[in-house]
């Protein structure tokens, strides 16, 4: 359930500059770094080959994918706030994407998050534009900061 509910659009953008709750802490297994690499075809070793990853990487374990980092940002999103009056979101685009830390397996990540900004798309819907970073538990740097464009239809 999400952290923060909004009952329609004119609640939800009185939160344009604001920051949304941090999420629950999400832990990243091996598993859905495999199912990841299944499905974009990344079979590169150091996701997927515990062996070699614990001998021959520098950290010691496999690591996932920095685009699962991004791609777990609707999901991360939809754990902090819900728009009750919202039909439908789809994702528009990424501006600003940087994966400044490897998050190791059984790792656990968050969202912290702002809506930066709020415009009006079609009839009924609205463009957002979201400052996201994806933290890593216990890590000084996070694991992915972008800002994450979607839209949202009533």
């Amino acid at each position: 359930m999400a952290k923060l509910e909004v009952e329609d659009f004119k609640a939800f953008k009185e939160l344009e500059g604001k920051a949304i709750p941090s999420g629950d802490w999400l832990p990243i297994t091996q598993e859905m770094i495999n199912d990841f690499a299944k499905a974009t075809m990344d079979f590169q070793w150091i996701h997927i080959d515990v062996e070699k990853a614990a001998k021959y990487s520098p950290f010691k374990k496999p690591v996932a994918h920095g685009f699962m980092s991004v791609s777990l940002l609707a999901k991360l999103l939809g754990d902090s706030i819900r728009v009750k009056s919202a039909k439908m979101g789809v994702n528009y685009g990424l501006n600003k994407v940087r994966f400044p830390s490897p998050v190791l397996v059984d790792s656990k990540v968050r969202l912290s998050g702002r809506v930066l900004k709020i415009e009006d798309y079609g009839e009924n819907g609205l463009k957002i534009t979201w400052n996201c970073e994806v933290e890593i538990e216990g890590s000084e740097k996070p694991a992915c900061v972008a800002e994450f464009i979607s839209l949202m239809f009533e």
